[in-house]
């Protein structure tokens, strides 16, 4: 089972980057491990390879640097025999934005700008693959999905807030009960200035 938070069981426990542990994570077969184990459960190195596309010793390597960064841990209680379990130690990651404008530090921006791109990326791929595979799902999916953009005209701080209510009222939904017809959900959003008038 995952971790929840003590003070609010409705938030996810959230790891924030530091330098140290953004360098350790900004690669992008790392950020598709991680999010594997997040939004599947516990893994072996063989099956997060297969997943991926990639070789066992690949993942494996891969998961030992997780490891050394405090991403991941041994999954108690899953399999049998030698073969090592691995399991997400927290279910989200909080990114510092300040991590890509320190000017003393051009490896940590480089691997802040190297994170956000891999991330924008898997999110242009799931999207791509729910296009793709949605005349597969029933009418009743294909209708409850949404593709949005919106056009504001705000502060940094209404941003900011805008952005804190988002998340809380995502976050007020993930201890519903669970029904016969749930499945994963996937959400994304995305905040950002842009240059000109709405």
């Amino acid at each position: 089972m995952p971790e929840t938070n003590a003070e609010d069981p409705k938030q996810p426990t959230v790891r924030t980057l530091d330098a140290r542990s953004l360098r350790g994570l900004a690669h992008p077969l790392r950020i598709r491990m991680l999010a594997a184990l997040r939004h599947e459960g516990p893994a072996t190195a063989s099956q997060l390879a297969e997943r991926l596309g990639e070789s066992s010793g690949a993942t494996s390597y891969h998961l030992r640097q997780l490891a050394a960064h405090g991403f991941v841990e041994d999954a108690p209680g899953h399999g049998k025999g030698r073969e090592r379990w691995w399991q997400a130690v927290h279910q989200g990651t909080a990114f510092d934005e300040t991590l890509m404008y320190d000017e003393s530090d051009p490896e940590t921006r480089g691997a802040a700008d190297a994170f956000l791109h891999e991330i924008a990326t898997i999110h242009t791929q799931e999207l791509t693959t729910w296009l793709g595979d949605s005349h597969t799902w029933p009418r009743e999916w294909r209708s409850s999905t949404d593709m949005s953009d919106f056009t504001l005209r705000l502060t940094p701080a209404q941003a900011t807030e805008l952005i804190h209510k988002m998340h809380d009222l995502v976050n007020s939904y993930r201890d519903l009960p669970q029904a016969e017809d749930t499945e994963t959900v996937r959400l994304h959003t995305h905040a950002f200035p842009r240059r000109g008038r709405a």
